[in-house]
């Protein structure tokens, strides 16, 4: 990989700026930590939309009477939404200004969530989740790059702060679960999209009053071509791999979008070594650290889903708990993800880099994966279920926060939003290939535990221990992929501490890359 802008083995001082580069603005500490609330905030609001609504399905289903088929597309539509528009949200950050992009994100947000939770019918349902999901691409990559931006001049602070947010990032989707349970139970499902307006509010005046861009935006063309190209390739893609549940790997329904996606993203990644002006610049991703960070980040998304959906399957259907029991339980991982995220942020990565950090995150997630493959009908929540959680959160925040520091740590200001946006598109799309092979493998797993008892395939007892055999499965498999993003970690991230400054090129720099 390009090693142009990567980091060193120690950290840099801030590089001499080239004519025109603005010069960032110093903020009080006091200040930098309410933006810091602000971006969390955001970030929460993005992040548990993902599992809030999920647990509010059954009854929204009930009361707009529309068919169980219909549920899957309104997670889907937000889906295809943000995961497909991310890296144009980020790239329109870079060029209008990220405070006015993230003030956008949260106004839409908030405003969308309106139209859903006053829905009368499906099709409202689902127009206001796929406009969650458009204003979700806008809010996130402008929320991590200033907070890239706000703390970029020290170390030891911007190792916290993305603690914090990477702790947020990691605990957002348990949040979800419990906040859905809590709301779907007391008031009604619309309050999971109502308390977004709550949220949204705060983060608005606390963006009106506490934000700063940093630099003026670079306006640039936008790079129409690669902007169509990779839309609409993540949109295959995390169409197809959503619809490989009900319609199965070998029908072309999921193969006919992934493939188109897929050589979708090959034709972008032509244009944009081509382009004057790429909508991904390959400096972004050609540098050694956050090349790594990216891939660290899409291999442990695909792992992550096997903790939330499938343990919460396990949850409910076989030790009986409540939507908000179930929430609750996940609350001593949420610990471990905040404590560990801050502490690895804040504590150890400003003195060792994240090489060492986050392949031991992975393997801790590993050895939880391997706790859960001993769940069974006799098994209880204190003795086999919150041993593997708090080992899987103890790991997944030494995971998260070092790697947001290293997937936006070293980049040009004016490319921080598309450095931003790779991170949630990592994440989204390793989600998807996650929902998408556990939930087959779980199927798959099942149905080949059933023909091999044939005799007994209709009895309660022979069909539980078929599902339990999927969800052993899913764990040992959530296992290797955890161990295997533990090795490349290893391998890729290099040795020493990250760049404390976001670096600026100079001319030259700029002009022997568009000739690279």
């Amino acid at each position: 990989m390009n090693s142009a802008n990567s980091s060193t083995g120690t950290a840099r001082s801030a590089p001499q700026k080239a004519p025109g580069d603005a010069v960032r603005p110093q903020r009080s500490g006091a200040n930098r930590w309410l933006a810091l609330v602000v971006l969390s905030l955001a970030q929460l609001m993005d992040i548990l939309d993902s599992t809030i609504v999920a647990i509010a399905l059954p009854s929204a289903q009930h009361d707009l009477g529309f068919p169980a088929g219909y549920r899957q597309w309104v997670l889907t539509g937000y889906a295809l939404a943000f995961g497909g528009l991310l890296l144009l949200g980020g790239r329109l950050s870079d060029f209008f200004g990220r405070k006015r992009l993230f003030l956008i994100g949260v106004g839409g947000f908030a405003l969308a969530s309106a139209v859903g939770g006053a829905a009368g019918d499906f099709t409202t349902l689902l127009a206001a989740r796929i406009g969650q999901g458009a204003c979700a691409a806008m809010l996130a990559p402008a929320a991590l790059s200033l907070l890239s931006v706000t703390f970029a001049d020290d170390a030891k602070e911007r190792g916290r702060a993305f603690g914090i947010f990477g702790a947020i990032s990691g605990a957002g989707g348990a949040v979800g679960l419990l906040l859905g349970g809590v709301l779907t139970q007391s008031l009604s499902w619309r309050w999971c999209l109502y308390v977004n307006l709550i949220i949204a509010a705060v983060a608005f005046v606390g963006g009106l009053a506490f934000l700063h861009d940093g630099d003026r935006p670079r306006r640039v063309r936008l790079d129409i071509t690669g902007t169509l190209t990779v839309v609409l390739g993540l949109i295959g893609i995390v169409f197809g791999l959503g619809t490989a549940e009900t319609n199965g790997w070998h029908d072309i329904r999921t193969l006919g979008p992934v493939l188109a996606g897929v050589a979708l993203i090959a034709v972008f990644v032509l244009v944009e070594r081509r382009t004057a002006h790429p909508l991904l610049p390959p400096r972004v991703i050609l540098d050694r650290v956050r090349g790594a960070a990216y891939l660290t980040l899409g291999i442990a998304g695909i792992g992550m889903f096997a903790v939330f959906l499938f343990l919460t399957y396990y949850l409910e259907n076989t030790l009986g708990f409540t939507p908000i029991q179930t929430g609750l339980a996940f609350f001593p991982m949420i610990g471990l993800v905040m404590a560990g995220a801050v502490f690895s942020g804040a504590v150890l990565l400003p003195r060792t880099g994240p090489r060492p950090l986050v392949p031991i995150g992975c393997l801790l997630a590993a050895i939880g994966m391997v706790i859960l493959t001993g769940i069974g009908a006799g098994s209880s929540y204190a003795a086999n279920v919150l041993p593997a959680l708090l080992v899987t959160g103890a790991g997944f925040g030494f995971i998260f926060g070092p790697v947001q520091n290293a997937a936006t740590s070293g980049v040009r200001s004016h490319d921080a939003g598309v450095a931003s946006a790779l991170v949630t598109t990592a994440q989204q799309i390793g989600g998807s290939i996650g929902t998408a092979v556990f939930s087959s493998l779980t199927t798959t797993a099942i149905a080949s535990y059933l023909s091999a008892h044939p005799a007994t395939a209709t009895q309660p007892v022979t069909i539980a221990e078929a599902t339990f055999a999927g969800y052993h499965l899913v764990f040992w498999v959530a296992a290797a992929v955890f161990l295997g993003s533990a090795v490349l970690a290893a391998l890729l991230f290099r040795s020493g501490t990250l760049p404390v400054d976001a670096g600026h090129a100079s001319a030259a720099d700029h002009e022997k890359e568009h000739t690279a």
